[in-house]
């Protein structure tokens, strides 16, 4: 059995993320587009709905960008160890390879990325977390 990494990144961040990413993750395509001045003129389906001006948006890629270089390279290889990219025996080179590729556009390049908090669940929890850890972080 495959040693588990030791990540920079801690579970509350991951946890947090999670929770955020699933959230944006849940929007749709904006439809409503002769929408109410408030929720109950159109029925609060403006908050399901992928806004340009997006507030989950906004405070994930907040997020992600004051993490530091380590966090954001983790947190990219953890989104690939759990899409399957590789197995956590190979992590190190995993976590190479988002290294190689670090770059400014981390948060959006994640953003991009269908399923994110899944991903990075399967990739935590493959790392050695929990995932009643995780969720929990995530509420806070």
């Amino acid at each position: 059995m495959a040693r588990k990494p030791n990540l920079s990144i801690s579970p509350e961040k991951i946890g947090f993320i999670i929770s955020l990413a699933r959230q944006f993750d849940a929007k749709d395509v904006l439809t409503d587009v002769d929408s109410g001045s408030n929720p109950s003129d159109d029925g609060g389906v403006d908050i399901l709905e992928d806004q340009a001006n997006d507030p989950v948006q906004r405070e994930l890629i907040s997020f992600i960008n004051d993490l530091n270089i380590d966090e954001q390279i983790e947190l990219v290889a953890l989104t690939w160890l759990g899409r399957g990219d590789d197995t956590v025996d190979g992590w190190s080179g995993l976590r190479r390879l988002a290294a190689d590729a670090h770059n400014e556009r981390t948060a959006t390049y994640l953003l991009g990325i269908p399923l994110l908090g899944d991903f990075l669940e399967e990739g935590a929890t493959q790392c050695g977390y929990s995932v009643e850890d995780l969720e929990e972080y995530g509420e806070a």
